[in-house]
């Protein structure tokens, strides 16, 4: 099976700008920062069952997943509200596994929302603890969780997304039984799934690494690969994959 996670930064403006023809070669595809409430009519051609859940902001935030593979059940939020209506999580239930669409959120300037993105992330554990199968989460977790992740770790720090408060939230996550899949295969500095449209970053490559896919322990013996796919252009995000057996 091989899933995709990828933040669009608008999924009306991915599909004006043409979304590359590799993306809808996986099993399961999963959008976040959709900014919207409908599915393209684009998509519903491609032959995926499609589960969107929008924000109740207009234009903000949200996730979209698309599968090949019919799940057990479908699941919108974390049971939530302060968090569910931003949209942020869709989780589909296999007959082994879940399969988890996240979107964190963003500290933003200032940390104006530090401490709300801290609650989620403690409430998005709680909500994983619940399900008793293996787990693989994949999204923006809006982090760069240690200096390798990083261009730029001094310039950054204290920064949204590099602050001592979530990385250190990171890494406990990860000590309670989970695996950044990606650093499995790749132990070198400079891969970098987000930069800013400014300053020329991305072909300079300025950049953070904020995609994950993320797997429970119990499921790591039949991850095969992940990466990023640095080369596909469409957001400032680029997508992350992971193929498991």
């Amino acid at each position: 099976m091989k899933v995709l996670t990828w933040n669009v930064n608008g999924l009306k403006s991915l599909i004006n700008k043409g979304v590359p023809k590799e993306i809808f070669s996986y099993d399961i595809v999963m959008f976040q920062e959709i900014k919207t409430d409908k599915v393209p009519e684009e998509m519903e051609k491609l032959g995926y069952s499609i589960y969107i859940n929008s924000a109740k902001r207009k234009g903000y935030s949200g996730t979209l997943t698309l599968t090949k593979i019919d799940p057990i059940k479908v699941r919108y939020g974390i049971g939530n509200e302060e968090f569910d209506s931003e949209g942020r999580v869709i989780s589909l239930e296999f007959n082994e596994f879940y399969v988890i669409n996240a979107y964190f959120p963003n500290a933003q300037h200032g940390l104006t929302r530090l401490d709300y993105k801290l609650k989620f992330n403690k409430a998005f554990e709680d909500f994983l603890g619940k399900l008793k199968k293996p787990k693989i989460i994949c999204g923006d977790f809006n982090v760069a969780h240690k200096e390798i992740d990083i261009a730029r770790p001094k310039d950054n720090v204290n920064n949204p997304g590099f602050t001592k408060q979530e990385r250190d939230w990171m890494t406990s996550f990860l000590e309670k039984g989970y695996v950044d899949a990606f650093r499995i295969f790749h132990k070198e500095a400079g891969r970098y799934s987000w930069w800013t449209y400014r300053f020329h970053a991305r072909e300079k490559n300025i950049g953070w690494r904020i995609d994950y896919c993320v797997v429970s322990q119990d499921i790591v013996h039949r991850i095969r690969d992940c990466d990023i796919m640095d080369k596909i252009y469409g957001s400032d995000h680029a997508p992350v994959y992971l193929v498991l057996e």
